[in-house]
C-alpha cells in the first residue's frame, strides 16, 4: 500500500466573486504563505498467484475474472500480467552455524539472472550476521551477482534476520515505482540478535508493497554439521525445575515441557501490528511470508536449492498485480482482504491484508 500526499495551493483555484480578497490586502509574498489543501488517495497492491488443481501456474485470466473484496466490500481493481521489471534483493544469512550450506548458496548466481530477473530485472546482494553486509548494488551483471555471492563467508554466532529484512526494505524503497519489489531470504526461521522489532519490519514490507519470499535454511542440518562448544553446565538442576502435575522429573520430560507452540500465524500478526506486548513468533519468516503474500520453501541439497529457486522465478513471471484505492479509507485498522477468481477449480494465493489508520472522507 501506498500513501500520496498532494498539495494544492489557493493560487491554482477560482473563487466566487464574494469570496476574493479585498482589493487593497497585499498579495501573500511567497508560494509559502499561501493557505493549504491536502488531500490523501492509497494504492493497495496485491500480487495474487493463480494455480490450478495441479498447482501449474495459470496464465491468461482476464481482468473481469477477479473480484477482490476489503472488509467484506467489492472493490474496483486494475489487474495487470507481472510485466514490470523486478527490484530484487536477496538477504542470505551469513553466521556460523550455515557455513556447511553456504557452498550451495553461492551457486545460484546464474539461477538469479536466467530465471527469476528477467529482461530488465536488477538485483542487489546483503549477507547477514551481527552485521549487514552489502556485498553487491543494485546490477544487472550476472557476473556480478555471481562474485558478490562468492564473497560470502560465514561470521559471528548472531543472524540479524529482522535487520537485514529492514534493511532490505529501505533499500528496495529507493526504486523506481513501476518495479516489482521483492526480498529473496535465505535463513534459518528465526531472529538471533536484531535490534529492529518484527512489527516494524512488518510495516515497512507492507507500506512499500513488498513480497518476501524465503529459502529455509534446514535448522537440523545445519545443528548436526556445525561445530558447537561444549555445552554450559545448567543453572538449576532437573532435579530442581517445576513439571506438570503426574510427569516424571526427568530431563526428557522437562525438554518435551519446554516445547514451542507453533499455530497460525496471522492472528499473532495482527497483535504484533497493534503493538500488543508479549507476543512471540517462533517462525519470523513464516510471519512475513504470509503477511505479504509470498511463500516458504527448504531445502537440503544444492538440487532442492536449485529446483526451488526456478519455481520461484516461474511464480513471479506468473503473477498478477491486482492494484485498487480502498472504498473505506475511514476504517481503521487491519484490512483484511480476499481474491477470488471466477473459475472454477483454482487456487489464489495473495497478500491477506494489511494495517491502515483512519483517514475522513473528504
Amino acid at each position: 500500500m501506498s500513501l500520496t500526499r498532494r498539495l494544492f495551493t489557493s493560487a491554482a483555484l477560482t473563487l466566487p466573486a464574494f469570496a476574493q480578497k479585498p482589493a487593497d490586502k497585499a498579495p501573500p509574498e511567497s508560494e509559502e504563505d499561501l493557505p493549504r489543501f491536502i488531500a490523501y488517495s492509497r494504492q493497495v497492491i496485491a500480487p495474487t498467484t493463480v494455480t490450478d488443481r495441479d498447482g501449474k501456474y495459470v496464465n491468461g485470466l482476464q481482468p473481469h475474472e477477479f473480484r477482490l473484496v476489503d472488509r467484506g466490500k467489492v472493490q474496483k481493481i486494475t489487474v495487470e500480467s507481472a510485466t514490470q521489471p523486478l527490484s530484487l534483493v536477496v538477504c542470505v544469512q551469513s553466521n556460523n552455524t550455515v557455513e556447511s550450506v553456504l557452498p550451495n548458496i553461492k551457486k545460484i548466481g546464474p539461477l538469479l539472472e536466467g530465471t527469476i530477473l528477467g529482461e530488465h530485472g536488477q538485483a542487489a546482494i546483503v549477507a547477514f550476521d551481527h552485521r549487514i553486509r552489502v556485498m553487491q548494488e543494485w546490477t544487472r551483471d550476472g557476473d556480478a551477482i555471481a562474485k558478490s555471492l562468492n564473497k560470502i563467508n560465514a561470521g559471528s554466532t548472531t543472524s540479524a534476520m529482522t535487520d537485514a529484512v529492514l534493511h532490505a526494505a529501505r533499500m528496495l524503497k529507493n526504486r523506481p515505482a513501476n518495479h516489482r519489489k521483492v526480498i529473496l531470504l535465505i535463513a534459518e526461521t528465526r531472529d538471533k540478535g536484531s535490534e529492529g522489532k518484527t512489527r516494524q519490519a512488518l510495516l515497512d514490507l507492507q507500506f512499500g508493497n513488498i513480497v518476501l519470499f524465503s529459502l529455509n535454511i534446514n535448522r537440523l542440518v545445519t545443528s548436526l554439521l556445525t561445530k558447537q562448544p561444549p555445552p554450559r553446565p545448567p543453572a538449576i538442576p532437573s532435579s530442581a525445575r517445576h513439571t506438570v502435575a503426574g510427569a516424571l522429573n526427568t530431563p526428557e520430560a522437562m525438554n518435551a515441557y519446554t516445547g514451542h507452540y507453533s499455530g497460525n500465524v496471522l492472528p499473532l500478526v495482527v497483535e504484533v501490528f497493534r503493538q500488543a506486548k508479549s507476543i512471540f513468533i517462533d517462525n519470523q519468516l513464516e510471519a512475513y511470508t504470509k503477511t505479504t503474500g509470498g511463500v516458504e520453501r527448504s531445502f537440503l541439497t544444492y538440487r532442492d536449492l536449485e529446483r526451488t529457486v526456478i519455481d520461484i522465478g516461474e511464480e513471479l513471471q506468473s503473477q498478477y498485480m491486482i492494484s485498487y484505492s480502498p472504498s473505506n479509507t475511514d476504517e481503521g485498522g487491519y484490512h483484511e482482504i480476499g481474491v477470488e477468481v471466477l473459475r472454477s477449480g483454482l487456487k489464489v494465493r495473495t497478500r491477506p491484508g494489511y494495517w491502515m489508520a483512519a483517514v475522513p472522507n473528504q
